[in-house]
């Protein structure tokens, strides 16, 4: 017999804590899969030759599935059931890290972009299926406060992830050869068997992950996971309203999450543009590779201390609304150091312009950001829930459209101007904390008398 879990709740709390501990594994493949491209857009960069903006097509092609396939994800899981369509997402994450075998073996660059579009599918469906599991297995008041575990689940396995991929992948001597690259010195043959062999230590770590994604899947597909169920007996959602009925008929007839989703889109694109651009921002300071393959993972600590901080404090002291306002603005401001902060500073060792530092510090509010915009997006949509869920995981289509803006400003004014990006999308992030969240509807409803 399987287990249910519905929005009303679990049948026991043995079988919510199993739920939300095989979930937390799943958030943990998930920031693995995806923060290893802090590392891969600059290794690409070097070994395909591209330029900043062709490089953050890495982020474009892996996120653009959010957008393409979240809609299509939601109605998989509504057909298959939820434990069946995980393992299809895990299927396509192991499809598309096999690609990376051919696609290095002949240096092509469109193949690995189509490798890492089938990875950002199979992380769509998956993600479709983890969030609203997260935000209806409790309370809604705490909805953040189990998005933050979560959250040190997914960026925990990104702190580490570049930091391994760097390990298998680059050696101590690379500095030197990355200098020969860009020298300019060397024969286009001899350049090219160089290159070569660069690209194709992907193929051996990316085959080993395809392995294990794929039994990965079939361990959850056969687990004791429950099956996630939301009411879809009506038609149309109806509110009641002293002695009135209003309807609600589609997904545009809730404001506040038509306004959620393009706040998830604008911060999720902060976020990886803080993360994913650090490395080559901080080559702009005279730091190699090889050196500033650990900022990606200050980021992210950063934004573990964050969760850590929305575990202790929300709901207890701190409300979901009122820590996501601290944190936009937060967010606002350190932007602000990251584009006119100019002097040294010495962290961990590591001595490096404050700019760089300021843009690692955007992890901090980055944390309780999206776990704030999610319940105040999801909640009392009913037999839209489910794909309600869908459309805010579209909004996670903002990491692939984030990234090519500020590597195109970069390209065109430097990649310091490029972090003008980030003003624009905390303003519009501090309107929604503090107002855009409360809008019901977008005119006066027609109401139906009882």
């Amino acid at each position: 017999m399987t287990n249910t879990l519905n929005t009303g709740g679990v049948a026991n709390k043995r079988t919510r804590t199993i739920g939300i501990a095989i979930v937390a594994s799943m958030f943990f493949i998930f920031g693995f899969v995806s923060w290893i491209n802090a590392t891969l857009i600059p290794y690409f960069k070097i070994a395909m030759e591209l330029t900043n903006f062709q490089s953050y097509l890495v982020a474009f092609a892996f996120y653009i599935a959010y957008f393409v396939m979240a809609i299509p994800s939601g109605i998989i899981l509504k057909r298959v059931g939820f434990k069946k369509g995980i393992m299809y997402g895990f299927m396509m994450l192991a499809l598309g890290a096999f690609m990376f075998v051919p696609a290095a073996y002949v240096r092509e660059y469109p193949i690995f972009l189509v490798g890492l579009f089938f990875i950002g599918t199979g992380l769509a469906i998956l993600q479709t299926a983890a969030n609203p599991y997260i935000t209806v297995v409790g309370p809604i008041e705490s909805a953040a406060q189990r998005m933050s575990i979560m959250g040190i689940c997914n960026k925990g396995a990104g702190i580490i992830a570049p930091l391994i991929f760097a390990a298998v992948i680059l050696k101590s001597s690379d500095s030197d050869l990355f200098d020969l690259i860009e020298s300019g010195t060397l024969l286009e043959m001899e350049k090219n068997i160089i290159l070569d062999d660069l690209i194709r230590r992907v193929m051996v770590p990316y085959a080993v992950l395809g392995v294990f994604l794929a039994i990965m899947g079939i361990a959850i597909r056969y687990s004791v996971l429950p099956e996630i169920d939301f009411d879809e007996e009506d038609d149309t959602a109806i509110e009641t309203t002293g002695s009135h009925h209003i309807q609600r008929k589609s997904l545009l007839d809730f404001p506040y999450l038509i306004l959620g989703a393009v706040a998830i889109f604008l911060h999720v694109g902060t976020q990886v543009v803080a993360i994913d651009t650090i490395i080559n921002y901080a080559k702009e300071f005279d730091l190699n590779l090889i050196d500033a393959k650990f900022f990606p993972s200050y980021t992210l600590t950063m934004t573990i201390i964050g969760y850590i901080m929305g575990i202790i404090l929300i709901p207890k002291y701190v409300s979901q609304k009122n820590a996501l306002i601290f944190c936009t603005s937060l967010g606002l401001l350190l932007s602000f150091g990251v584009l006119f902060g100019d002097w040294e500073v010495t962290l961990f060792g590591q001595k490096a312009n404050a700019s760089i530092y300021f843009l690692a510090s955007i992890g901090l509010p980055n944390a309780l950001i999206y776990a704030g915009i999610w319940p105040l997006s999801i909640h009392n949509l009913g037999r839209f829930t489910n794909t309600g869920s869908s459309l805010l995981i579209m909004g996670l289509s903002g990491n692939a459209i984030l990234p090519l803006i500020y590597g195109a400003l970069a390209d065109e004014h430097g990649l310091r101007a490029g972090y003008w990006v980030l003003i624009p999308c905390f303003l519009y992030l501090i309107w929604f904390a503090i107002y855009g969240h409360k809008i019901n509807y977008w005119r006066k409803p027609k109401t139906i008398k009882l």
